[in-house]
Protein backbone atom coordinates (compact mmCIF):
# COMPACT_ATOMS: atom_id res chain seq x y z
CA UNK A 1 0.00 0.00 0.00
CA UNK A 2 2.12 2.79 -1.24
CA UNK A 3 1.69 6.50 -0.30
CA UNK A 4 1.75 8.81 -3.52
CA UNK A 5 3.00 12.24 -3.13
CA UNK A 6 2.42 14.79 -5.85
CA UNK A 7 4.40 17.47 -7.17
CA UNK A 8 5.28 19.66 -10.12
CA UNK A 9 7.90 21.59 -11.47
CA UNK A 10 5.64 24.31 -12.32
CA UNK A 11 5.45 25.38 -8.68
CA UNK A 12 7.97 26.79 -6.58
CA UNK A 13 5.90 25.85 -3.62
CA UNK A 14 5.58 22.28 -5.23
CA UNK A 15 8.56 21.15 -6.37
CA UNK A 16 11.10 22.53 -3.28
CA UNK A 17 9.03 20.71 -0.81
CA UNK A 18 9.96 17.64 -3.45
CA UNK A 19 13.54 18.30 -3.48
CA UNK A 20 13.28 18.63 0.28
CA UNK A 21 11.97 15.76 0.58
CA UNK A 22 14.04 13.64 -2.01
CA UNK A 23 17.06 14.70 0.03
CA UNK A 24 15.99 12.84 2.66
CA UNK A 25 17.75 9.15 3.18
CA UNK A 26 16.63 6.07 1.02
CA UNK A 27 15.65 7.49 -2.56
CA UNK A 28 15.89 5.74 -5.92
CA UNK A 29 14.31 6.27 -9.42
CA UNK A 30 10.99 4.95 -9.95
CA UNK A 31 9.72 3.95 -13.54
CA UNK A 32 8.17 6.55 -15.53
CA UNK A 33 4.59 6.91 -16.42
CA UNK A 34 3.10 7.49 -19.58
CA UNK A 35 2.95 11.74 -20.26
CA UNK A 36 6.68 11.52 -19.21
CA UNK A 37 5.60 11.88 -15.39
CA UNK A 38 9.00 10.79 -13.40
CA UNK A 39 8.43 8.77 -10.52
CA UNK A 40 10.84 7.68 -7.43
CA UNK A 41 10.64 4.93 -4.61
CA UNK A 42 12.15 5.41 -1.25
CA UNK A 43 13.70 1.92 -0.06
CA UNK A 44 13.04 2.64 3.67
CA UNK A 45 8.90 2.02 3.20
CA UNK A 46 6.01 2.33 1.14
CA UNK A 47 6.78 5.92 -0.03
CA UNK A 48 6.72 7.13 -3.84
CA UNK A 49 6.98 10.73 -5.13
CA UNK A 50 5.48 11.41 -8.74
CA UNK A 51 6.61 14.70 -10.62
CA UNK A 52 5.30 16.24 -13.34
CA UNK A 53 5.69 19.68 -15.34
CA UNK A 54 1.76 20.33 -15.51
CA UNK A 55 -0.51 22.20 -13.37
CA UNK A 56 -0.86 20.07 -10.37
CA UNK A 57 -4.95 19.70 -10.91
CA UNK A 58 -4.73 18.39 -14.41
CA UNK A 59 -3.17 15.66 -14.25
CA UNK A 60 -6.28 13.13 -13.54
CA UNK A 61 -6.80 9.44 -11.97
CA UNK A 62 -2.77 9.05 -10.72
CA UNK A 63 -3.79 6.83 -8.34
CA UNK A 64 -5.05 3.81 -10.66
CA UNK A 65 -2.55 5.07 -13.20
CA UNK A 66 0.30 4.48 -11.16
CA UNK A 67 -1.38 0.93 -9.87
CA UNK A 68 -1.73 -0.02 -13.35
CA UNK A 69 1.86 1.05 -14.00
CA UNK A 70 3.35 -0.77 -11.10
CA UNK A 71 0.81 -3.09 -9.45
CA UNK A 72 1.13 -1.33 -6.41
CA UNK A 73 -2.05 -0.06 -4.44
CA UNK A 74 -2.46 3.28 -3.79
CA UNK A 75 -3.18 3.91 -0.08
CA UNK A 76 -3.48 7.98 0.10
CA UNK A 77 -2.20 10.75 -2.45
CA UNK A 78 -0.20 14.12 -0.76
CA UNK A 79 -0.54 16.30 -3.60
CA UNK A 80 1.86 19.64 -2.87
CA UNK A 81 1.29 23.20 -4.28
CA UNK A 82 1.09 26.97 -3.65
CA UNK A 83 -1.85 28.90 -1.69
CA UNK A 84 -3.39 32.18 -3.09
CA UNK A 85 -4.94 34.39 -1.02
CA UNK A 86 -6.31 37.87 -1.64
CA UNK A 87 -4.98 38.45 1.37
CA UNK A 88 -1.39 37.69 0.84
CA UNK A 89 -0.80 36.59 4.29
CA UNK A 90 1.62 33.78 4.47
CA UNK A 91 0.14 30.48 5.19
CA UNK A 92 0.62 26.74 5.08
CA UNK A 93 -2.64 24.56 5.05
CA UNK A 94 -4.18 21.19 4.52
CA UNK A 95 -7.58 20.54 2.68
CA UNK A 96 -9.26 17.65 1.35
CA UNK A 97 -10.89 18.19 -2.88
CA UNK A 98 -13.72 18.00 -4.96
CA UNK A 99 -16.83 20.14 -6.37
CA UNK A 100 -19.49 18.32 -5.33
CA UNK A 101 -22.07 21.66 -5.57
CA UNK A 102 -21.25 22.13 -9.23
CA UNK A 103 -23.41 20.14 -11.92
CA UNK A 104 -23.35 19.22 -15.46
CA UNK A 105 -22.31 22.14 -17.74
CA UNK A 106 -20.77 24.16 -14.85
CA UNK A 107 -17.48 26.34 -15.44
CA UNK A 108 -14.70 23.87 -13.45
CA UNK A 109 -12.24 26.46 -12.66
CA UNK A 110 -9.78 24.61 -11.04
CA UNK A 111 -10.49 20.82 -11.97
CA UNK A 112 -12.26 17.84 -10.81
CA UNK A 113 -15.93 17.03 -12.42
CA UNK A 114 -19.49 17.91 -11.57
CA UNK A 115 -21.17 16.53 -8.45
CA UNK A 116 -17.20 14.69 -7.12
CA UNK A 117 -15.46 14.83 -4.18
CA UNK A 118 -12.43 12.76 -3.40
CA UNK A 119 -12.31 10.71 -0.32
CA UNK A 120 -10.30 13.28 2.39
CA UNK A 121 -7.34 11.82 3.93
CA UNK A 122 -7.97 10.47 7.31
CA UNK A 123 -4.57 12.45 8.34
CA UNK A 124 -5.50 15.92 7.79
CA UNK A 125 -6.60 16.80 11.49
CA UNK A 126 -3.96 14.75 12.86
CA UNK A 127 -1.43 16.34 10.57
CA UNK A 128 -2.69 20.04 11.24
CA UNK A 129 -1.60 19.44 14.52
CA UNK A 130 1.62 17.95 13.82
CA UNK A 131 2.07 20.94 11.24
CA UNK A 132 1.65 23.53 13.75
CA UNK A 133 4.58 21.71 15.80
CA UNK A 134 7.12 21.79 13.40
CA UNK A 135 5.97 25.03 11.97
CA UNK A 136 6.96 26.68 15.51
CA UNK A 137 9.80 24.39 16.06
CA UNK A 138 11.41 26.04 12.43
CA UNK A 139 10.08 29.59 13.74
CA UNK A 140 7.82 30.23 11.00
CA UNK A 141 4.96 30.83 13.52
CA UNK A 142 3.17 33.12 13.75
CA UNK A 143 4.74 34.53 10.74
CA UNK A 144 2.95 31.78 9.10
CA UNK A 145 -1.02 30.75 9.56
CA UNK A 146 -1.32 27.15 9.75
CA UNK A 147 -5.08 26.68 8.69
CA UNK A 148 -7.13 23.63 6.76
CA UNK A 149 -9.44 24.97 3.81
CA UNK A 150 -12.59 24.29 2.48
CA UNK A 151 -12.82 21.48 0.32
CA UNK A 152 -12.11 22.59 -3.42
CA UNK A 153 -10.64 22.01 -6.70
CA UNK A 154 -9.33 19.11 -8.73
CA UNK A 155 -7.58 16.85 -9.99
CA UNK A 156 -10.06 13.29 -10.13
CA UNK A 157 -8.91 10.96 -7.64
CA UNK A 158 -10.69 8.38 -6.03
CA UNK A 159 -7.87 7.03 -2.99
CA UNK A 160 -8.24 9.62 0.39
CA UNK A 161 -6.46 12.55 -0.69
CA UNK A 162 -5.14 15.73 0.59
CA UNK A 163 -3.18 19.15 -0.49
CA UNK A 164 -0.36 20.42 1.43
CA UNK A 165 -0.09 23.93 -0.10
CA UNK A 166 2.14 26.77 0.88
CA UNK A 167 0.62 30.33 0.63
CA UNK A 168 0.10 32.92 -0.45
CA UNK A 169 2.07 34.86 -2.44
CA UNK A 170 5.40 34.84 -5.07
CA UNK A 171 7.53 36.15 -1.68
CA UNK A 172 6.42 33.08 0.18
CA UNK A 173 5.93 29.94 -2.64
CA UNK A 174 9.66 30.09 -3.15
CA UNK A 175 10.93 30.17 0.81
CA UNK A 176 13.01 27.07 1.36
CA UNK A 177 12.24 27.24 5.30
CA UNK A 178 8.56 26.81 4.50
CA UNK A 179 9.57 23.87 2.21
CA UNK A 180 11.79 22.27 4.71
CA UNK A 181 8.87 22.36 7.29
CA UNK A 182 6.35 20.71 4.83
CA UNK A 183 9.07 18.22 3.90
CA UNK A 184 9.25 16.98 7.18
CA UNK A 185 5.45 17.15 7.83
CA UNK A 186 5.27 14.31 5.02
CA UNK A 187 8.63 12.55 6.38
CA UNK A 188 7.37 12.60 9.94
CA UNK A 189 3.75 11.92 9.60
CA UNK A 190 4.15 8.57 7.36
CA UNK A 191 6.25 7.55 10.37
CA UNK A 192 9.71 7.66 8.68
CA UNK A 193 11.02 10.16 11.23
CA UNK A 194 12.03 8.72 14.73
CA UNK A 195 8.28 8.96 15.88
CA UNK A 196 5.66 6.49 14.60
CA UNK A 197 3.57 7.38 11.58
CA UNK A 198 0.65 10.19 12.55
CA UNK A 199 -3.34 10.19 11.43
CA UNK A 200 -3.76 6.33 10.79
CA UNK A 201 -7.19 5.71 10.49
CA UNK A 202 -8.47 2.19 11.79
CA UNK A 203 -12.17 1.01 11.74
CA UNK A 204 -10.73 -0.53 15.36
CA UNK A 205 -9.92 2.48 16.71
CA UNK A 206 -11.33 4.00 20.04
CA UNK A 207 -11.91 7.48 18.46
CA UNK A 208 -13.96 6.97 15.74
CA UNK A 209 -16.24 10.59 15.39
CA UNK A 210 -15.78 12.25 12.12
CA UNK A 211 -16.12 15.74 11.67
CA UNK A 212 -18.13 16.41 8.47
CA UNK A 213 -18.14 20.37 8.34
CA UNK A 214 -20.86 22.78 6.90
CA UNK A 215 -21.04 26.50 6.56
CA UNK A 216 -18.52 29.11 7.29
CA UNK A 217 -15.69 30.65 5.31
CA UNK A 218 -12.82 29.33 3.39
CA UNK A 219 -10.80 29.06 6.56
CA UNK A 220 -14.08 27.44 8.44
CA UNK A 221 -12.60 28.88 11.65
CA UNK A 222 -15.62 27.34 13.58
CA UNK A 223 -14.60 24.01 11.98
CA UNK A 224 -11.33 24.96 13.34
CA UNK A 225 -11.79 25.44 16.99
CA UNK A 226 -13.20 21.85 17.23
CA UNK A 227 -10.67 20.05 15.89
CA UNK A 228 -7.53 21.75 16.62
CA UNK A 229 -9.04 21.60 20.70
CA UNK A 230 -9.82 18.00 20.54
CA UNK A 231 -7.87 16.74 17.52
CA UNK A 232 -10.95 15.44 16.03
CA UNK A 233 -10.94 13.46 12.82
CA UNK A 234 -11.43 15.28 9.92
CA UNK A 235 -13.44 14.76 6.64
CA UNK A 236 -14.92 17.33 3.93
CA UNK A 237 -15.57 20.50 5.19
CA UNK A 238 -18.19 22.83 3.26
CA UNK A 239 -17.81 26.25 3.29
CA UNK A 240 -21.03 28.25 2.49
CA UNK A 241 -20.12 28.54 -1.16
CA UNK A 242 -20.46 25.22 -1.34
CA UNK A 243 -23.82 25.25 -0.33
CA UNK A 244 -25.79 26.63 -3.17
CA UNK A 245 -29.76 27.74 -1.58
CA UNK A 246 -32.22 29.35 -3.38
CA UNK A 247 -33.92 32.12 -1.33
CA UNK A 248 -37.72 31.04 -0.51
CA UNK A 249 -40.24 33.19 -1.69
CA UNK A 250 -40.83 33.52 1.46
CA UNK A 251 -38.10 33.05 4.45
CA UNK A 252 -39.96 33.12 7.34
CA UNK A 253 -42.63 30.12 6.18
CA UNK A 254 -41.93 27.16 6.92
CA UNK A 255 -40.09 25.21 4.01
CA UNK A 256 -39.26 21.87 3.55
CA UNK A 257 -35.64 20.72 2.07
CA UNK A 258 -37.34 20.10 -1.58
CA UNK A 259 -38.98 23.66 -1.03
CA UNK A 260 -35.63 24.96 -1.61
CA UNK A 261 -33.66 25.22 -4.90
CA UNK A 262 -29.92 24.82 -5.68
CA UNK A 263 -27.56 22.07 -5.06
CA UNK A 264 -26.56 22.37 -1.28
CA UNK A 265 -28.42 19.29 -1.12
CA UNK A 266 -25.97 17.03 -3.61
CA UNK A 267 -22.92 18.52 -2.08
CA UNK A 268 -23.90 17.58 1.39
CA UNK A 269 -24.86 13.59 0.16
CA UNK A 270 -21.49 13.81 -1.97
CA UNK A 271 -19.09 14.94 0.56
CA UNK A 272 -21.20 12.32 3.71
CA UNK A 273 -20.71 9.59 1.38
CA UNK A 274 -16.56 10.17 0.21
CA UNK A 275 -16.23 10.76 3.63
CA UNK A 276 -17.81 7.54 4.77
CA UNK A 277 -15.54 6.13 2.25
CA UNK A 278 -12.49 7.06 3.68
CA UNK A 279 -13.42 6.44 7.30
CA UNK A 280 -14.72 2.91 7.53
CA UNK A 281 -16.25 2.13 10.42
CA UNK A 282 -16.10 6.03 11.47
CA UNK A 283 -19.19 8.14 12.79
CA UNK A 284 -19.26 10.66 10.65
CA UNK A 285 -21.10 13.80 12.12
CA UNK A 286 -22.34 16.66 10.59
CA UNK A 287 -20.49 20.04 12.21
CA UNK A 288 -22.80 23.46 11.41
CA UNK A 289 -21.36 26.63 11.76
CA UNK A 290 -24.68 28.23 12.77
CA UNK A 291 -23.69 32.05 12.35
CA UNK A 292 -22.70 31.39 8.62
CA UNK A 293 -26.43 30.50 8.06
CA UNK A 294 -30.09 32.11 8.05
CA UNK A 295 -32.84 31.11 10.04
CA UNK A 296 -34.60 29.55 6.97
CA UNK A 297 -30.82 27.89 6.15
CA UNK A 298 -30.38 26.21 9.34
CA UNK A 299 -33.94 24.75 9.25
CA UNK A 300 -33.63 23.32 6.08
CA UNK A 301 -30.15 21.32 6.07
CA UNK A 302 -31.12 20.52 9.84
CA UNK A 303 -34.19 19.00 8.51
CA UNK A 304 -32.06 17.13 5.35
CA UNK A 305 -29.57 15.55 7.78
CA UNK A 306 -32.28 14.04 9.84
CA UNK A 307 -33.89 12.53 6.63
CA UNK A 308 -30.39 11.57 5.55
CA UNK A 309 -29.98 9.92 9.22
CA UNK A 310 -27.25 12.08 9.11
CA UNK A 311 -26.21 13.17 12.82
CA UNK A 312 -25.71 16.26 14.27
CA UNK A 313 -23.00 17.28 16.79
CA UNK A 314 -22.13 20.58 19.00
CA UNK A 315 -18.44 21.07 19.87
CA UNK A 316 -18.61 19.05 22.75
CA UNK A 317 -19.61 15.72 20.91
CA UNK A 318 -16.06 15.69 19.48
CA UNK A 319 -14.13 15.34 22.83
Amino acid sequence: MASLVVATTADPASINPAKALLAMPGWEQGPTLEGGIRSFRNSRGSLRLLEHDKSIIVEDNLDSRWEAATGETVAEMIFLSKHVAASTRPALTIHPIGVPHLKDGDVLPQGGKPGWAGPPCPRMGPWLILLQKIAESHNLVPEFEITLEATHHGPITTTPTMFIEIGSTQDYWGREDAARVVALLVWEGLGFGESPAVGVWSSSTERKKVLLGLGGGHYVPRHMDVIKKDGTWVGHLLSGYSLPMEEPKDPKAKVTPEDIGGTWKQAIKVAFDATQVAFPGGDIIAHLDHKSFKGWQKNAITDFLGKQNIKIGKPADFA
